[in-house]
Order: structure tokens, then C-alpha cells, then sequence
């Protein structure tokens, strides 16, 4: 007795992988593509909390006049040393963060533009979904503090 697939079946498992693959691959692509930005906006949220922390810290006393510098500075360090782990190919720049003390109050703000992003992780474009990560055009986080 003969066994196996009969004629008129030979290719269709070939067919089946092709598109189960392209779903899987498409799927897989998604969520590793979508899981980088949300890791860069978890991580700004909190450097910026922590900037605003750590600028608490500055005595004003001791400060005298250079107190607002010396908070903004403080803060945009912590920023910037929190971001540190970010790899040199995503191009993060000590000038996406930004401290300003306006009255007093202290806003830190990072903001890391989307195409830089892209320049590691490029974007999938697929037939009726569009661009698979679909991001703003900065990923952007903000914290501040009224002393």
C-alpha cells in the first residue's frame, strides 16, 4: 500500500507554510518593532522623574544666585545619566533632554525624535495595515516639580 500525499496535494503544504509564515513573521515584527518604543518612552518617563528628584537636592542657601542654574543642571545630568544605557546607534543626544526653571517651578523635558528610530529598527510597510511601527514624530516625556 502506497503512502503519503496523493498528487493533487503536494504543494499545498508549501503554500500553507508561505502564508502562515508571512502572518507569523508580520505578528513577531510587530511586536518586537513596538516593544523598542514603548521600552525609550518607559525609560524617559522615568530619567525625567528622577531628574526632577534629584534637583531637590541643590540647597538653596548654599546656591545664592546660580540656584536656578545650578537645579537645571543638576537635573539635565541626572537625565542624561539615567539615559545611559541607550546604545550609541540610536543616536540619543544630550540635547534631547532639556531643564528649565521658570518661578519655581522645574520642568524636565526629553524629547527624542521618531526617525532616529528608525534608522535602527526600519519600519515594515504592509499591504492594508500601513507602517508597522507607527510612531509620533517625537517621542516625547515631560516631569515637573513646583518647590
Amino acid at each position: 500500500m502506497k503512502t503519503g500525499l496523493p498528487r493533487q496535494q503536494k504543494g499545498a503544504a508549501a503554500i500553507e507554510f508561505a502564508l502562515v509564515f508571512g502572518m507569523f513573521f508580520a505578528v513577531f515584527y510587530g511586536l518586537i518593532s513596538y516593544s523598542l518604543p514603548l521600552l525609550l518612552m518607559q525609560s524617559f518617563n522615568q530619567a525625567a522623574a528622577e531628574a526632577v528628584r534629584q534637583a531637590m537636592a541643590v540647597d538653596p542657601a548654599t546656591a545664592g544666585t546660580a540656584y536656578g542654574a545650578q537645579l537645571t543642571q543638576r537635573a539635565k545630568d541626572t537625565a542624561v545619566g539615567q539615559l545611559s544605557w541607550i546604545p550609541a546607534s540610536f543616536q540619543f543626544q544630550r540635547d534631547d533632554v532639556s531643564a528649565t526653571y521658570t518661578g519655581n517651578t522645574l520642568t524636565v523635558t526629553i524629547s527624542y525624535p521618531s526617525s532616529r528610530l528608525y534608522a535602527v529598527f526600519p519600519a515594515l510597510v504592509l499591504p492594508g495595515v500601513g507602517t508597522v511601527p507607527r510612531l509620533p514624530a517625537n517621542l516625547a516625556a515631560r516631569s515637573s516639580l513646583q518647590f
